[in-house]
C-alpha cells in the first residue's frame, strides 16, 4: 500500500510558490480529457481520472478501451444494505484503479431514485437519503483506502436525464437539506471525499458550475469540504463566474472556458490571484493524497486479490432480491433431468448499464454458463431467445467479420474524398463502435469493408451505428441507403446514446464480402465521428421462436425464464419513457408460465419495471445489472445461496402509480412540487399500495420478529435493540429496518436505521440500530431544530410489512 500521511500544508505553500500564474491557470483545465497537466516546478505528475461507477475503465473511451473489471451496478450494491459490502466494493475497485495508473475515481453518483424512469437510476444507489448515504460513505472509505480518491456525484439536483445539461432543478431548502443534500453530506463530513463533481444542470436559477451559494457556501465553508470540485464534462461554461463560485477544475481540456481567458481575469483584477492559488491547492493536497508529488508511491504499487472474482460474484448474490417464491427455490439439482433455459436476457445478458459508466469486462458469466457450472454435464439444458426486443444488434464478433486484406478479426475502414480517392485506410478490430474518427481535411466518406462468414443461409441484419448517411452493398444486390442525423452537436449524445439502423439482406450460408458507405454528419463542434457495425444470424418468425419457447418450457422439469433490459434503453443522457418491458416480454412470461407451472423468472434489469404477471410465475428473482460475474451469482442463488438483497427503490403495481414520472422539464424548469415526497414517503401519502415496496425482498428461511427496545430520545438520539429468530431450516441474513413516523401531523415515516444479522435454524439474534441525533432533526428557519411531538418506531421487514412498533420518547 502507498505510503500516505496527511498533507503538509506547509509542503504545498511551497510548491505552490513555485509555480508561476500561467502554470496555475493552466492546472486547472484538464490537459486531456483524462488527465491534468504535470507542472515539473511543483513537482506534480500527471494526475488521471476514469469513470466509473461499476469500475474503473480507465482513461479512454470508445473502442480502444482495454478490458477492466465490470462490478454489479450501483442499485445492486444499495440493495445489500449493508455499509460493509460497499466498504469491500469500493476497495476492490480503488485497488484495480491503482493498477491501471488512476489516482481520481469518477463515482459514486449518489443521486436519488427520484423517478422510476431516470435514465441513470440502474447507476445510483436508493430512492431514500439515509440508504444512500450509508452506501455512499462506505463506498467512499473503500476507494480511498487504497490511496485512490473517490468523486461524489453529481452535485446536485442532477436526477434526471433529460435536458440535463440545461434544465433548473427548482427545490424547497427543506427538501433540498432533508431528502438531496445529505448523501453529499454524509460523503464530506463522515466519508471525507476527496473529490465533488459540480453537475451540468442548474438549481434554483443558477447553473451549479456558477452555484457560489452550494459550491461555496455550503460544501466548502459549511460543510469543511477542502477536496478539489471538479466540473461534469463539458459543465463549465463561463470564465469568471464559475471561478467566483468555488469550482476547481474544469474538465476536459486542453479547451474549455479557463485557459488564457482566466489567466486575462487574473490579470486584469477580476478574479483575485487568491482564488487561484486556493484551487492550486486542492489539487496540491489532492495530489499528495493519491501519490502524485514528488517522493510518493503513487498507482500501480497494489496488488489484486487473487480471489477478486470470487468475492465480486459473491457481491451478485448479496444484491440480487427474491421478490416472490412459491417453495420453487432453491432448485435441487439431484432432482432435475431437463431445465429450459428461456428470454431475451438469457441471450443477450445486459450485465451493465449505459453511458459513460460503461467498461469493458475482461469476461462475462452467461447465465448458460452459470447453470451449467452448478448442474453438470448430466443435465440437459435447452436455450430459446423466444422474443427479441432489443433496439440494437450486437456488434460484429471476431467469429463473424474479417478484414478482407490482412484477414484479421474486424474491419477494412478507409477515408476516402469526395470524389472516391482513398486518402487512407486502417484496421479496425471487432468493436461496439469506433470512436474516434478523424475526419482530416477532405475526408468526405468512410467506406468500411468486411468479410461476413455466414453460418446459416436466410434473412441476415447489418446494422450501423452512428450519424450520417448510410448505404449498404452486398453482392449481387441493389445498394440500400439510409439518413440519421442527429439534432444539436452534443459530442455526448452521439458517444453515449448512438442511434443505429439495421439493415436486412438475404444471403446463403457462407463467406460474402459486404461494404457500408457512410458520408458522416459534420454538425459536431470537432472534425470527428462514431461508427459502429452490428450484425445478427438469420432466425424464424416472431411467432414462431416465441411458440418454440413455449414448447421448450412445456417439456422441462424446470424453467429459468430471463426477461429485462439491456444498456440502451437504460443509458445515461436518456429518460425512459415507458415502464412497460420492451417488446413481447411479458406475453413470453405469461404463456411460458401457462406451460409449465415449474417457472422461475429472473429479471435482468437495473430499475423498475412494470410486471403484470408477477404472481404468475412459482418464483421471481430481480437480478439488477450485475456485473461479469453475474451468470455464476443467478445460479448460485437458483440453487441454494442466501439471496441477500432487499429492494433499494419502490416497485410500482402500474405506471400512474409512480409519484414522480415526469422528467421532462417545462419551459426550462423542473420542478420539484412533490416536496420530499418520493418513492416509498410518497405511496403512503396517497394511501397507494406498491406491487413490491421499498426494503422488500424474501430470504431462503422464515424469521419472527420477537422484541424491541429503545433507549434515548428525540434530542440524544436513539439506540435500538431488535431480537429476532430464525425459524426456518436453513441459516439466512435479515435485515432489519427502522422507520420513525410522527403521531400528531400526518408526516409519512422515514427510514431512519437498518442493521443486517445472520443466523442459523432457530437461533435468536439481537440487532442493534444506532439513530444518532442528526437523522431526527428537520430543517425549518434555515437551521436543524429537534423534532417534537409524539413519535413512535416502526420496526419491520420493509417500509410496507411493520412487525414491532415502539414509542419513542420526547426529548427530555
Amino acid at each position: 500500500m502507498p505510503r500516505r500521511q496527511p498533507a503538509d500544508e506547509a509542503d504545498l505553500t511551497r510548491r505552490l510558490e513555485a509555480m508561476s500564474l500561467k502554470e496555475k491557470v493552466t492546472l486547472l483545465t484538464g490537459g486531456d480529457a483524462w488527465t491534468l497537466t504535470p507542472v515539473a516546478a511543483a513537482g506534480l505528475a500527471s494526475l488521471a481520472l476514469s469513470d466509473g461507477p461499476v469500475g474503473p475503465r480507465g482513461t479512454s473511451f470508445g473502442g480502444d478501451t482495454p478490458p477492466a473489471l465490470l462490478f454489479p451496478s450501483p442499485s445492486s450494491l444499495a440493495a445489500a444494505w449493508d455499509e460493509e459490502t460497499a466498504y469491500e466494493t469500493g476497495r476492490l475497485m480503488g485497488l484495480k484503479a491503482r493498477n491501471m495508473g488512476i489516482h481520481v475515481l469518477l463515482a459514486p453518483t449518489v443521486n436519488l431514485h427520484r423517478s422510476p424512469l431516470g435514465g441513470r437510476h440502474f447507476e445510483c444507489y436508493s430512492e431514500d437519503p439515509l440508504l444512500t448515504a450509508r452506501t455512499t460513505v462506505g463506498f467512499i472509505k473503500g476507494v480511498q483506502s487504497t490511496g485512490v480518491a473517490a468523486t461524489v456525484k453529481h452535485f446536485v439536483g442532477n436526477d434526471s436525464e433529460t435536458a440535463r445539461m440545461t434544465y433548473d432543478a427548482r427545490i424547497d431548502a427543506r427538501t433540498l437539506r432533508e431528502t438531496y443534500l445529505p448523501p453529499f453530506e454524509a460523503a464530506v463530513r463522515e466519508a471525507g471525499a476527496w473529490v465533488a463533481m459540480a453537475a451540468y444542470n442548474a438549481v434554483n436559477g443558477t447553473t451549479m458550475t456558477e452555484n457560489r451559494e452550494l459550491l461555496t457556501g455550503l460544501l466548502k465553508e459549511e460543510w469543511g469540504f477542502d477536496g478539489v470540485v471538479v466540473s461534469d464534462w463539458q459543465a463549465a461554461r463561463s470564465t469568471d463566474a464559475s471561478a467566483l463560485a468555488g469550482l476547481d477544475l474544469v474538465m476536459p481540456g486542453p479547451e474549455g472556458p479557463w485557459g488564457d481567458a482566466l489567466l486575462t481575469s487574473v490579470e486584469q483584477g477580476r478574479v483575485p490571484e487568491s482564488v487561484i492559488n486556493d484551487k492550486v491547492r486542492r489539487i496540491l493536497r489532492l495530489a499528495a493524497r493519491v501519490g502524485a508529488l514528488d517522493g510518493m508511491d503513487g498507482p500501480g504499487a497494489a496488488l489484486q486479490p487473487e480471489d477478486t472474482h470470487a468475492r465480486m460474484r459473491e457481491l451478485a448474490v448479496r444484491g440480487s432480491v427474491l421478490l416472490r417464491n412459491d417453495g420453487l427455490l432453491p432448485l435441487n439439482p439431484d432432482t432435475l433431468r431437463k431445465v429450459a433455459l428461456i428470454g431475451p436476457n438469457a441471450i443477450r445478458f445486459a450485465p451493465q448499464g449505459g453511458g459513460s459508466a460503461h467498461v469493458t469486462p475482461e469476461h462475462v458469466v452467461t447465465p448458460l454458463a452459470g447453470l451449467r457450472h452448478v448442474l453438470g454435464e448430466d443435465v440437459e439444458i435447452t436455450v430459446h431467445q423466444g422474443v427479441f426486443p432489443h433496439s440494437k444488434l450486437l456488434p460484429l464478433d471476431a467469429a463473424t467479420a474479417t478484414d478482407p486484406v490482412t484477414g484479421a478479426p474486424g474491419v477494412r475502414l478507409e477515408y476516402r474524398a469526395a470524389d472516391g480517392t482513398l486518402l487512407s485506410e486502417e484496421h479496425q478490430d471487432p468493436a461496439a463502435y469506433w470512436f474516434p474518427l478523424n475526419l482530416g481535411e477532405g475526408v468526405e466518406e468512410l467506406v468500411a469493408r468486411t468479410r461476413l462468414t455466414l453460418q446459416d443461409s436466410g434473412t441476415h441484419r447489418l446494422s450501423v451505428l452512428g450519424t450520417g448517411h448510410h448505404t449498404l452493398h452486398v453482392p449481387g444486390q441493389a445498394p440500400q441507403t439510409h439518413d440519421e442525423l442527429q439534432e444539436g452537436d452534443d459530442i455526448a449524445s452521439l458517444l453515449l446514446n448512438p442511434p443505429s439502423h439495421t439493415f436486412v439482406f438475404p444471403a446463403d450460408r457462407g463467406e460474402t464480402e459486404v461494404l457500408v458507405r457512410v458520408r458522416p454528419q459534420r454538425n459536431l463542434p470537432y472534425p470527428i465521428t462514431l461508427l459502429g457495425l452490428g450484425y445478427d444470424v438469420p432466425r424464424g418468425s416472431d411467432e414462431g421462436e416465441l411458440d418454440a419457447a413455449v414448447a421448450a418450457a412445456a417439456e422441462a422439469d424446470v424453467v429459468v425464464l430471463m426477461v429485462g433490459s439491456d444498456a440502451d434503453t437504460e443509458a445515461e443522457n436518456v429518460d425512459r419513457t415507458t415502464l412497460a418491458l420492451r417488446g413481447w416480454q411479458d406475453e413470453l412470461v405469461e404463456r411460458v408460465c401457462a406451460a409449465n407451472p415449474r417457472t422461475a423468472v429472473v429479471v435482468n434489469a437495473g430499475s423498475p419495471f412494470l410486471l403484470p404477471w408477477a404472481d404468475r410465475p412459482a418464483a421471481l428473482l430481480w437480478s439488477w445489472f450485475p456485473g461479469q460475474e453475474g451468470g455464476d451469482a443467478i445460479a448460485d442463488i437458483l440453487t441454494g445461496a442466501e439471496p441477500g438483497g432487499r429492494l433499494p427503490t419502490t416497485f410500482p403495481a402500474a405506471e400512474g402509480d409512480a409519484p414522480v414520472l415526469s422528467t421532462h422539464p417545462v419551459d426550462g424548469r423542473l420542478d420539484y412540487t412533490e416536496g420530499g415526497l418520493i418513492g416509498y414517503r410518497a405511496y403512503q401519502a396517497s394511501d397507494t399500495a406498491p406491487l413490491f415496496p421499498f426494503g422488500h425482498g424474501l430470504s431462503y428461511t422464515t424469521w419472527e420478529y420477537q422484541d424491541c427496545v429503545v433507549t434515548g430520545d428525540l434530542t440524544r438520539g436513539l439506540a435500538v435493540e431488535v431480537t429476532i429468530r430464525n425459524t426456518g431450516g436453513r441459516a439466512g441474513r435479515e435485515v432489519v429496518q427502522a422507520y420513525l413516523e410522527p403521531l400528531d401531523d400526518g408526516e409519512p415515516r422515514r427510514l431512519v436505521g437498518f442493521a443486517s444479522v445472520e443466523a442459523g435454524p432457530s437461533e435468536a439474534v439481537v440487532a442493534t440500530l444506532t439513530v444518532e441525533p442528526e437523522r431526527l432533526t428537520t430543517w425549518s428557519d434555515g437551521g436543524w431544530v429537534a423534532r417534537s411531538g409524539p413519535h413512535r418506531l416502526q420496526v419491520g421487514r420493509s417500509a410496507a410489512d411493520v412487525r414491532l412498533t415502539a414509542a419513542v420518547p420526547r426529548s427530555s
